[in-house]
């Protein structure tokens, strides 16, 4: 496999849609830049589930997996009421989990939002960070891809 992604790879992306509450927006009826985060949060879980690493199965295998860098760009405001579909998409995996995003409006398909996390293993024995993936991760991968 030497590290590379299948081509294609179906559930390397995931996709959630929201519906933007009322509790996440200010009063001009726009969603706080905060909860955008939260929005990556639903996807990233779904995708992890795709390759049977969420947070449970994460922490079972001994590692904590925080985020140590998020980034957005905001093109166009989520508003209260939308419609969005999140799209999750794993990017790298061999020394840390990097996941891109983006957030579009349902109706029109227009981009609003795009980011990434990166996220990497710590042992939760000690609390030392490791600078490669476990090998959990790459068995995971490597299970999801022989399921198709």
């Amino acid at each position: 496999m030497n590290g590379r992604f299948p081509d294609k790879a179906p559930w390397l992306v995931a996709e959630a849609e929201v519906e933007i509450p009322f509790h996440d927006v200010d009063v001009m009826e726009v969603a706080w830049h905060g909860h955008y985060v939260k929005y990556f949060e639903i996807a990233r879980c779904v995708l992890l589930r795709r390759f049977d690493y969420d947070y449970p199965q994460m922490q079972a295998s001994g590692y904590l997996w925080p985020i140590v860098e998020c980034h957005l760009k905001y093109v166009r405001p989520a508003r209260y009421g939308q419609r969005v579909r999140v799209t999750a998409s794993l990017t790298e995996y061999e020394n840390r989990l990097r996941i891109a995003y983006e957030i579009h409006d349902i109706a029109s398909q227009t981009r609003l939002t795009r980011g990434y996390t990166t996220q990497v293993a710590v042992d939760a024995r000690n609390g030392e960070m490791q600078f490669a993936s476990p090998a959990v991760v790459r068995e995971k991968l490597e299970a999801a891809w022989a399921n198709g």
